[in-house]
């Protein structure tokens, strides 16, 4: 039996099988006469296309197979492919500046100025662009586990690729929770394979990631990298969170204790190790990447996760490695044709190879991803390209303040498109390529829940030792994980600590498992006048990088900071 290529226009009987269960058909004809108006209000001539509504993990395969070239992996996960852009495109991101929100952005080049007229053109441009697919894919979720904090997001697109990645990153809605969903409170309209129009008004290129915050709607041109709309998730909730919520939403991973029951925050921006060291066997999930710290504890925005794959493998990052299975969708892997077995050494696509998965794919993560317990440890993750900085401190809680506002990392090649080497950078509370609010906003709601908590903090360094990029090496990570499980145990805390020079740093003397000339950088270094050369030019760019929020924070939190001669 031959199967046909195509499925006809969409009818309600093909409506019926694409929605999930229902209890009964007259839910279902309700169901269907409500999104069929929903979809023709916003634009959509539902008599053109086949729209395939949170459609099953095997259905998204089948179509990314047939019309998008891709391919099954030897794993079982789907392999696909993003196009040109193989990573975000910041300086493409805008924010629609209207009423109810211009006063509340923090308004520059991370969050450039579009106005209302340019994105309704950008937001029809990219209806009509949907309007001449035949399959028109939708998948309706949460972000946010907390159904307290949590919001609708609905997400439509052109590719299944795009559909499977929201499936997994976005929480998944029971049967009955999407048989009532109703309206979403934010929408994606993702026509990422269609170009914006680069002599609009306002426009730079043919790329476009916009999100206008009076119609709590997001719209996609020019990329097809998945991560967009990923991020323009946390972006949202980066702003409702802290606004409308008063909770506090922060770019980290965060785990909890099986026996003690104590939850730690990794704070870091990608290429730190938050999502391999956040996916411990000895504790327990709750996310990788994006959370939020509530009155009432910790819950993760997201439904799955969405993990660095260069250089992969069973050993290093077996929780990782075993999550690559059915249902993930490897992301710009290279593959071998003749067995289709990832290549996770292979760069040649890109640097920002990825995984997105569904969070219960790790064995021991937390379902629901939250926990009414306030945190006891928080640690900030930093790759240093100088390898001058520690790869453990301990920080006061003015040191906390001052580098989280600095955040202080390299981006990591292939994380930023154009990105080839590490380049060392400032990114204001781990997270300035997706912060919304002045950071001193965040800033201030974390120094009150820390100091409520009494949470001690940890500055990481997974970044260069016994030299800079290109003579040292990077920490290795059993060492780093030495580390993190002795904040867990308490015994770092326990440990006897000197100052390091230049930044003023804790650090422990010693501690079994890790070699005495990695806790200390200096003793690594065999030039120490190359050393004291590099931890000088650090100092003067954290110096010049603070600057911008030096008069907002007290004089303790300014002196916190390196102090050069």
């Amino acid at each position: 039996m031959v199967l046909p290529h195509h499925t006809p226009y969409v009818t309600p009987q093909i409506l019926h099988r694409n929605y999930a269960q229902a209890h009964d058909t007259e839910q279902f004809g309700t169901l269907i006469g409500k999104d069929l108006e929903y979809f023709s209000q916003a634009g959509f001539e539902m008599d053109k296309i086949q729209l395939k509504r949170n459609a099953p993990v095997a259905q998204l395969y089948e179509d990314a197979i047939r019309n998008e070239g891709a391919i099954i992996s030897s794993s079982g996960a789907l392999i696909n492919f993003s196009g040109k852009k193989t990573g975000r495109s910041p300086k493409d991101k805008r924010i629609v500046y209207e009423e109810t929100s211009k006063d509340d952005i923090w308004w520059g080049s991370v969050n450039i100025k579009m106005d209302e007229h340019t994105f309704e053109i950008n937001r029809e441009r990219a209806i009509d662009y949907l309007n001449t697919r035949e399959n028109v894919y939708v998948f309706d979720g949460y972000a946010g586990w907390d159904p307290r904090y949590r919001i609708k997001v609905r997400v439509i697109c052109a590719r299944a690729y795009h559909a499977l990645f929201m499936h997994n990153m976005l929480i998944r809605p029971t049967p009955e929770q999407l048989a009532d969903f109703g309206e979403p409170d934010f929408i994606i309209y993702n026509a990422g394979q269609f170009p914006a129009n680069r002599f609009t008004k306002g426009m730079s290129s043919t790329t476009s990631v916009e999100i206008n915050f009076k119609r709590m709607e997001m719209v996609i041109l020019g990329t097809e990298y998945a991560g967009e709309m990923k991020k323009g998730v946390f972006s949202v909730m980066h702003y409702l969170q802290p606004v409308k919520f008063g909770q506090l939403s922060l770019h980290s991973s965060a785990n909890v204790g099986i026996e003690k029951n104590d939850v730690t925050l990794f704070f870091g921006l990608s290429g730190t190790g938050k999502t391999t060291l956040s996916a411990d066997p000895n504790r327990l999930l709750i996310g990788d990447d994006e959370h939020v710290w509530s009155d009432n504890g910790v819950f993760n925005i997201e439904g799955g996760c969405y993990a660095k794959c260069i250089n992969l493998s069973a050993e290093k990052e077996p929780e990782i490695f075993n999550a690559i299975r059915y249902g993930s969708i490897l992301e710009n892997v290279v593959y071998n044709p003749a067995d289709r077995n990832p290549d996770y050494d292979d760069v040649s696509i890109t640097e920002n190879t990825r995984c997105a998965y569904p969070i219960e794919y790790i064995p021991n993560a937390k379902i629901p991803c939250v926990v009414d317990r306030q945190p006891s440890n928080i640690i900030m993750l930093t790759c240093d390209a100088f390898g001058v900085l520690p790869p453990v401190s301990k920080l006061t809680p003015e040191q906390a303040s001052y580098h989280f506002l600095a955040g202080y990392t390299s981006k990591t090649p292939g994380t930023e498109d154009g990105v080839l080497e590490p380049i060392p950078t400032f990114s204001t509370c781990y997270s300035a390529p997706f912060i919304v609010l002045h950071p001193g906003r965040y800033a201030e709601m974390l120094a009150e829940r820390m100091d409520k908590h009494k949470v001690d903090c940890w500055l990481i360094n997974t970044g260069w030792t016994g030299g800079k990029f290109g003579t040292g090496k990077r920490c290795p990570l059993k060492y780093t994980r030495r580390i993190v499980d002795a904040v867990h145990s308490g015994e770092l805390a326990k440990a006897e600590f000197e100052t390091f020079g230049t930044f003023g740093l804790s650090i422990p003397t010693s501690l079994e498992g890790v070699p005495r000339e990695l806790l200390n950088p200096e003793l690594a270094w065999s030039d120490k006048e190359a050393f004291r050369k590099e931890i000088r030019k650090l100092g003067v760019m954290f110096q010049r990088a603070f600057a911008l929020y030096e008069k907002d924070v007290e004089t303790k939190v300014r002196l916190a900071g390196p102090q050069l001669d």
